[in-house]
C-alpha cells in the first residue's frame, strides 16, 4: 500500500507497480463479489514477492477467501429462493412498497438501468427487481417490490423491508393517495415495521424494526395534479417526508435522488497525493460523523497505525488545514494523509 514519509512524499515500500493500484481501484469500485475476487487476484499476481509484501499478501488472501465464501453460500441457495435474494450494491439500498398500480415499476424503470414489467393492470410485479440509481458520483440501489397484501405475503418481502436502509412508500397522487398510504403503513405495522422517525411513539420496541420512510407521491404529471398533492399533504397528520414525482415526466427526480442520499446519512471523502489532484470518480464512502481515523482504517489498517496528521480541503476548514485523527469529516472533503 502507499504511505507518506515525514517529508510528505509518497513512497512504495513494497515497490508496487502502477498496475497494482489500477487493480486496487477496480476492487474498490467492484459491484459484485465476483468482480472483487477478480481484482484481488490480479493484485496478488502483480505484487512483487519479497518480505516487504508478506503482510499485504496475507491481507489480500483473507479478502479473497471471504468473498469466495460469500459466493459459495449464494450458490447453495435453491433456485426459487435465489430469485428473491438481492445482493446489496452501491452506497445504500431502498425498497419501493405500495398498493397495486401506484407506479413503483415505472419509477424504478425511469430512475435506474433496470427493466421491471410495467403494466396498467395490478400485480404485474411478482418478484423483487433491483436497479442502480446514480446520485452524482455514487449509486443507490432501488428494489421494485410486489404490491403489499394483507391476504398473503411472502416472508422474504418483509425480510427485505427490514434489511433496507430506507423504505419508499409509493402512492398514486391521482387516486386516493391517503388510503394507499394508510394501507401500506398499516401492513408494515402489522408486521412490526415502523418509521424510524416515529420510534419514540412506540412504548415496547422488542421485536420491532425501525426503518427510515419516505413517501413518494407518484403521477404528479402536470399542474392539474399539484392541487391533489397539496390536499394529500394537508390530510397527512404525522410528520412524514413527502415528495411529489412523476415517472412519466421525471418531475422532481433530482430532489428525490438528493433526498435519498441525505437520508442514508453517509459522506463521500476523496484522497489525494501531495501535489496532485484527487480522483473525484471513486470516493471513499463513510457514515456521517466519521473521523479521520475511520478513513485511514478503511484505506488500510497500516494507515491507521502510522497516521500522524492530514491536510484537509472542505467546507468546514480552510484549504489545506492540518488536522488530527479525531477530526470529523464532511461530505466532499479532500484529504491528504501524512504518516
Amino acid at each position: 500500500m502507499q504511505t507518506v514519509n515525514d517529508l510528505g512524499e509518497w513512497k512504495l515500500p513494497a515497490n508496487l507497480p502502477p498496475t497494482y493500484f489500477e487493480a486496487e481501484k477496480r476492487y474498490r469500485e467492484a459491484k459484485t463479489a465476483a468482480e472483487g475476487v477478480a481484482a484481488l487476484e490480479e493484485m496478488l499476481a502483480i505484487m512483487p514477492k519479497h518480505k516487504g509484501t508478506d503482510k499485504l499478501k496475507a491481507d489480500l488472501r483473507r479478502r479473497i477467501s471471504k468473498l469466495k465464501s460469500k459466493q459459495q453460500q449464494k450458490k447453495k441457495i435453491g433456485r426459487r429462493d435465489r430469485s428473491y435474494t438481492i445482493e446489496r450494491e452501491g452506497v445504500g439500498q431502498a425498497v419501493l412498497l405500495g398498493t397495486p398500480n401506484v407506479g413503483k415499476s415505472a419509477l424504478v424503470a425511469a430512475l435506474t438501468n433496470a427493466d421491471p414489467p410495467v403494466a396498467d393492470f395490478p400485480h404485474s410485479t411478482w418478484k423483487p427487481t433491483p436497479g442502480m440509481m446514480y446520485f452524482e458520483n455514487v449509486q443507490i440501489q432501488l428494489i421494485d417490490m410486489p404490491p403489499v397484501s394483507k391476504e398473503h405475503t411472502e416472508p422474504w418481502l418483509l425480510d427485505m423491508a427490514r434489511r433496507a436502509d430506507i423504505i419508499l412508500v409509493v402512492v398514486d397522487v391521482q387516486t386516493d393517495p391517503m388510503q394507499q398510504l394508510e394501507e401500506t403503513v398499516s401492513f408494515l405495522k402489522d408486521n412490526r415495521i415502523a418509521p424510524l422517525g416515529m420510534a419514540d411513539l412506540y412504548g415496547v420496541t422488542d421485536r420491532w424494526t425501525f426503518v427510515s420512510f419516505l413517501v413518494v407521491a407518484n403521477k404528479s404529471d402536470d399542474q392539474s395534479t399539484e392541487e391533489n398533492f397539496e390536499i394529500f399533504k394537508s390530510l397527512v397528520e404525522d410528520d412524514w417526508s413527502l415528495i411529489p414525482v412523476s415517472a412519466k415526466t421525471g418531475h422532481n427526480f433530482d430532489l428525490l435522488r438528493e433526498t435519498l442520499f441525505t437520508n442514508l446519512e453517509i459522506i463521500r471523502v476523496y484522497t489525494k497525493i501531495p501535489g496532485k489532484e484527487p480522483d473525484r470518480k471513486a470516493p471513499f464512502v463513510l457514515k456521517k460523523g466519521s473521523r479521520l481515523e475511520d478513513l485511514a482504517s478503511k484505506i488500510h489498517k497500516d494507515f491507521l497505525e502510522k497516521l500522524k496528521y492530514a491536510k484537509v480541503w472542505g467546507k468546514d476548514v480552510y484549504d489545506g488545514q492540518m488536522v488530527q485523527r479525531d477530526h470529523v469529516l464532511q461530505d466532499g472533503d479532500i484529504v491528504e494523509l501524512h504518516m
